[in-house]
């Protein structure tokens, strides 16, 4: 059993950042044929999730959805780095920070229509990290 792994680095805007082909590079990188990734994001602010990546409306429509469930002006008490912050940290713990993804002849297992995507939940840019693990032969 092989094991490699790898923290890539992500520069992000509020937004979903579309990040399967950095995932596909790295699995290809790692010359493992057949075994399962595990991505993890390092973050309390962000988090990971399988969505449509096909339609950037898809994509619109999820930001002003967690927006309007979670809105900045809500008086919270964790302030301290700004209005952005303690909505950001409600919307990661309704996402993942973790996904999961067989590998099978060199080829992540995806859903021809699902993408992985970094779901930034503050205001500004960030570098953002996500250890990659992949188990396997």
């Amino acid at each position: 059993m092989k094991q490699v792994n790898k923290f890539v680095q992500i520069r992000t805007l509020r937004k979903l950042t579309n990040i399967t082909q950095t995932i596909i590079d790295f699995i290809k990188s790692s010359n493992v044929l057949n075994g399962i990734i595990n991505l993890s994001i390092l973050h309390t602010s962000a988090s990971l999730i399988v969505q449509e990546n096909a339609d950037d409306d898809v994509l619109k429509d999820l930001t002003i959805f967690f927006n309007k469930l979670v809105p900045e002006h809500n008086n919270y008490n964790h302030s301290s780095e700004g209005i952005d912050d303690m909505p950001a940290h409600i919307k990661a713990s309704l996402t993942q920070n973790q996904l999961t993804f067989s590998i099978v002849d060199g080829n992540i297992i995806l859903g021809i229509w699902q993408g992985i995507f970094l779901f930034e939940h503050r205001a500004n840019a960030r570098e953002r990290s996500i250890f990659c693990h992949i188990i396997g032969e």
